[in-house]
């Protein structure tokens, strides 16, 4: 009598992300498994090009078949130091897995990879994580609604204040414009370099975002006041739904109106592209983007975020909102912008 078949282990290793035929059955995995736009090759080999921060990740597979993937950054700052991070500049990553234990197993895997490559903090935006790891559910919320059915449904779905604001904006004559041109992507770093500035935040390298709009579907969004460009989005368009990633206003901006203007246009931009969603993005509870996504009636989800961090290794602190870096982010705020824009990317690369 023969004896019973014995069904192989499941078997984690890593990915190369450098062979098209390997990306492809990722790629596939991903859209099976209904995943992010930041669970994708795709976007992981973008940030690998617009910022130098090395694209990897994690595969489980049985039988020759994926059963899991965790996406992988490595990123370098000589000032927060060496990360994976699941997904690199991204707010949502994290395992897909076909089931739990596969998710964890790729989590413990992390673990192990990351003193391979010294870093010494793993971070995961989503999905399972071991119970040992520090996880978090009270420090972002993430902002998705429907698409409304046509211009003036998408007005009544916004509350009264907010929408009053929206019929003011719109009644401004602002000019909108949409595209990928050199002209575009000029205009929306000019803008969000500004913004971020005013924020007290390093900007990204240009590079990222060109890297970005030439690797997925994409595009900007500018609103322009008497052919000024004051307010300008970059948005993302996976599996039905628009978020809108990056984006920013000059100060008239906020006279003018000409956010509200943006985001308006931008939800009707996307419905003429066939999306049913507006993902608005992750916020930090209770911060001044949070307020603003909830006065346009957007519902707030709590976002689980993970981190592992390498024993008698201190944990990694690069939040913006952090008491620790309070006095940094008051000084970049008084920086010329020529300044800021010239430094920012050098700092920014590593912030993951």
């Amino acid at each position: 009598m023969n004896a019973p078949f014995a069904p192989s282990r499941e078997q984690i290793r890593r990915a190369d992300l450098r062979q098209s035929d390997e990306v492809v059955r990722i790629e596939a995995f991903v859209a099976n498994m209904g995943g992010s736009a930041f669970h994708r090759p795709a976007w992981l080999r973008a940030v690998q090009a617009g910022t130098g921060n090395i694209a990897r990740g994690l595969i489980a597979e049985k039988h020759g078949e994926i059963t899991g993937w965790l996406p992988l950054s490595e990123v370098h700052s000589p000032i927060f130091g060496r990360l994976l991070a699941s997904s690199g500049f991204a707010v949502e990553g994290g395992a897909l897995a076909r089931d739990e234990a596969t998710a964890i197993n790729l989590c413990r895997a992390a673990q192990e990879y990351a003193l391979r490559l010294s870093c010494s903090t793993v971070e995961l935006r989503g999905g399972i994580a071991p119970l040992d790891w520090t996880i978090r559910t009270d420090s972002h919320c993430g902002f998705v609604t429907p698409l409304a059915a046509d211009d003036e449904a998408q007005l009544l779905a916004i509350p009264r204040k907010q929408r009053a604001e929206v019929r003011k904006g719109l009644a401004g004559a602002m000019q909108v414009r949409i595209g990928r041109s050199d002209q575009d992507r000029a205009d929306h770093y000019a803008i969000y370099a500004t913004s971020v500035r005013n924020l007290g935040t390093p900007v990204f390298p240009r590079s990222l975002f060109d890297s970005v709009l030439d690797a997925l579907d994409s595009d900007i969004l500018t609103v322009l006041h008497d052919g000024v460009p004051v307010a300008s989005v970059l948005s993302l368009y996976h599996n039905g739904a628009v978020l809108p990633y990056w984006g920013g206003g000059t100060w008239a901006a906020r006279s003018l109106r000409a956010n509200d203007v943006m985001y308006f246009e931008l939800m009707r931009h996307a419905r003429g592209r066939g999306c049913t969603h507006f993902d608005f993005g992750r916020s930090k509870t209770g911060s001044g983007a949070y307020s603003f996504k909830k006065n346009w009636g957007f519902e707030p989800e709590p976002l689980s975020y993970a981190s592992w961090t390498a024993p008698g290794v201190a944990r990694r602190d690069a939040d913006p909102t952090s008491e620790a870096l309070a006095a940094r982010i008051a000084a970049w705020r008084k920086l010329p912008l020529p300044v800021a824009n010239r430094l920012g990317p050098l700092i920014a690369r590593g912030l993951g």
